[in-house]
């Protein structure tokens, strides 16, 4: 029974965020066929943004109506939305409309809202329904809402999206000189683009069938004995943000913490230690706070929006393998997490201090772009895709482990990580849009025709 509840747990983490994450490695396709092209990343960027309307509508519907928005039932809304929205996206994501005197993806876009939607609901609604069951469970999720990222980038590999080479094509023109026509050839290189082993009309039916997973789990899960009864009204109380400091209460709704854990305290399992009840001070919950904001505003919001310049000066096999090796190392942080799993805030801080540097190397590539170092050699391509996977990789774990931190206080300690995750992801998608849209602070080019200085 345990083993079928981690399986629910961990397919229903998959449908949290599948729908974003399967557009993200599904871009190096994407970028070269529709007419946003390199600008592309920042406008799903800001779009995903845009869609915190829906946490911030659940949050102010509990706190202002309490009992009245049901937990459930909102799951059962967004879910069967995203399905609904992955089968449109099949077969509308290449209707393009004329806007402001640009060709737009508009269909693209405007089901690119929806499924935002969905997965930044599910980050105040999935989280706080995983309260209900034991706390082993979370870490499952967690896996899960990685995998969301490692299922569609192995889809995207076996897809071969964005594969492209360098052809030499010759043309004959006619120049005129003193009234003298002269025929003469001009060779030139041009991008072509290897076509996909199978087109994005079946990637995405592939995402519909995993948010219907995701929906099938979640109906089991809610048949699942649960840990303990809470209101929605003591849930979105309108001291939450108190109640996340105070130390936990020894019996109610962190109680049942000790309980989940027969095992002695010196335990070293990964399970003994999510169910560990820590008492940290003010100073140290403000500082794990600050490290999800930031964290979730380079990850979310300011390193996304560049990706493309950061990674297609270099080719798109580059950007493939980045989009591709990236979204796999998020589930990989999250095993890691669960294998060795460290509450360390100083190692966090470590972390944090690593994954901004390759964070800040990255997008010193994009500012060069579209003539960046090492461009001509093969130490580039090496060197973006690993920096990229270890940005990826390091800022996961801290997330993670800043989520079992965090589960170890109260119920309401992880409502306000989810709500300071999209607030940091909010404030990076904002800061970027006008940079490289409205100032196009940023440069692209096409790969082949490229002329850099040596």
């Amino acid at each position: 029974m345990a083993l079928l509840t981690h399986l629910l747990a961990c397919t229903f983490g998959t449908g949290s965020w599948v729908a974003v994450n399967g557009l993200w490695v599904e871009l190096p396709l994407l970028v070269t066929m529709l007419p946003e092209q390199w600008d592309l990343p920042s406008y799903i960027t800001i779009i995903i943004q845009m869609a915190n309307v829906g946490p911030l509508f659940v949050t102010l519907m509990h706190h202002f109506r309490p009992g009245w928005l049901k937990e459930v039932a909102v799951i059962y809304l967004v879910v069967s939305m995203g399905v609904l929205s992955c089968l449109l996206l099949a077969f509308l994501w290449h209707y393009t409309t004329p806007l402001g005197g640009r060709t737009h993806s508009t269909a693209f876009l405007l089901l690119t809202f929806f499924l935002a939607l969905v997965d930044c609901t599910s980050s105040v609604t999935f989280l706080p329904f995983m309260m209900q069951l034991q706390p082993q469970y979370l870490t499952t999720f967690f896996i899960g809402e990685g995998l969301s990222g490692l299922i569609p980038a192995f889809i995207a590999l076996g897809q071969g999206s964005g594969v492209s080479s360098c052809l030499n094509r010759t043309f004959e023109v006619n120049i005129t000189t003193d009234n003298v026509t002269v025929e003469s050839l001009i060779s030139q290189l041009e991008t072509h683009y290897f076509p996909p082993n199978f087109s994005p009309l079946v990637f995405f039916l592939l995402m519909t069938v995993m948010m219907l997973a995701c929906l099938l789990a979640f109906f089991f899960l809610t048949k699942q004995p649960k840990v303990w009864d809470l209101s929605q009204q003591q849930f979105f109380s309108s001291n939450i943000m108190l109640n996340s400091f105070d130390q936990l209460p020894e019996e109610g709704a962190g109680s049942h913490l000790s309980r989940a854990c027969p095992c002695p305290k010196d335990a070293k399992g990964p399970g003994d230690i999510l169910a560990e009840k820590v008492s940290y001070s003010v100073a140290e919950l403000t500082f794990i706070y600050f490290l999800i904001t930031w964290v979730s505003s380079l990850t979310n919001g300011i390193l996304p929006s560049v990706q493309s310049y950061s990674c297609l000066p270099y080719g798109n096999t580059a950007y493939h393998l980045t989009a591709t090796l990236s979204s796999m190392a998020n589930p990989l942080a999250c095993v890691v997490a669960m294998i060795l799993p460290r509450r360390s805030l100083p190692l966090l801080g470590i972390l944090t201090v690593a994954g901004t540097g390759f964070g800040a190397y990255n997008m010193a590539i994009a500012v060069m772009s579209p003539c960046p170092i090492l461009q001509q050699s093969p130490w580039g391509d090496a060197t973006i895709v690993l920096s990229w996977v270890l940005f990826t990789g390091t800022l996961s774990y801290v997330k993670v482990m800043a989520g079992v931190i965090l589960r170890s206080r109260s119920h309401s300690a992880l409502v306000w990580y989810g709500a300071l995750e999209q607030l940091g992801s909010l404030l990076g998608a904002l800061l970027m849009f006008p940079l490289v849209n409205i100032y196009h602070f940023f440069q692209s080019a096409d790969y082949c025709s490229l002329q850099c200085p040596a």
